[in-house]
């Protein structure tokens, strides 16, 4: 075990010296050393991420990489795939030099472009997402259908946070079982908003334990046309009858997206 590597975890621990910052999992003359790092790190819309960084350092290091693995309830698996793949490619631009501090100062720095680049794992992971919107800049509108919401008023809540930060409108619907968020706005904004609703843990599952949206699917997106009529404001709404329903969408301009894609929801 080089000294280098030895001076490098004394330095960690004094760095990072907080309750549960820092965790020396092993340290081995045969194996090298192994230790956990957990930060607090800003995503989009400033939104909290907890990451738990561990760090395999072996033998040889820092002559040779060490081993990476990246933990966050805040996260899919392919965006933790994807930030261990970046911390592996900066890792290699300090090979034969101390880099633990560097890397995990890196992340901090460039988690929200990480997981900006990320987005296209909403379509990519086992979702009932039928398809991601497109990349085209320009005013859309895209109507999602949720499957329930066991934490509704959180849940209403929370997605009034998003369409609020997000500058989005729209309406959220609630008739009988079916739920339909219609959104309206820039493209970049809905799909940052899709990365919010597939990776925050907006709902609880069956036993009231937090958990991410998985009963999400996106029924349609369009541009919007000049016979839609632009909403002014986000808001929730409930409706008695399926009729009440449908004067939403003719009020917009919307009746073929109505008619296309809602009475299927009954059957």
């Amino acid at each position: 075990m080089s000294a280098l590597a030895l001076e490098e975890l004394s330095a960690l621990t004094a760095i990072y010296c907080q309750r549960d910052e820092c965790a020396v999992l092993a340290v081995s003359e045969t194996d090298g050393i192994t230790l956990r790092i957990q930060t607090s790190v800003k995503g989009l819309l400033d939104s909290d991420i907890l990451l738990k960084l561990s760090f395999h350092l072996p033998v040889s290091y820092p002559s040779s990489l060490p081993n990476i693995s990246i933990n966050s309830e805040q996260l899919t698996r392919a965006q933790c795939k994807d930030v261990k793949e970046r911390l592996l490619e900066q890792a290699k631009r300090h090979l034969s030099e101390p880099m633990v501090h560097e890397l995990v100062l890196w992340i901090q720095q460039n988690i929200k472009h990480i997981i900006g680049q990320s987005e296209t794992s909403v379509c990519n992971e086992k979702s009932t997402l039928s398809r991601c919107i497109s990349t085209e800049d320009g005013i859309c509108t895209i109507l999602l259908h949720l499957d329930h919401m066991r934490a509704k008023a959180k849940y209403v809540k929370t997605v009034e946070k998003w369409t609020s930060d997000l500058r989005l409108t729209g309406r959220l619907m609630f008739m009988g079982k079916i739920i339909l968020i219609l959104l309206q706005g820039d493209r970049t904004s809905i799909k940052e908003y899709l990365i919010l609703q597939k990776t925050s843990k907006v709902d609880v599952d069956s036993s009231g334990k937090k958990c991410k949206e998985k009963m999400i699917s996106v029924l349609c997106e369009t541009k919007v046309q000049t016979e839609h009529k632009r909403f002014q404001a986000f808001e929730v709404k409930e409706y008695s009858t399926l009729d009440e329903l449908q004067k939403e969408f003719e009020a917009a301009g919307l009746t073929d997206l109505f008619s296309e894609f809602v009475p299927a929801l009954l059957k």
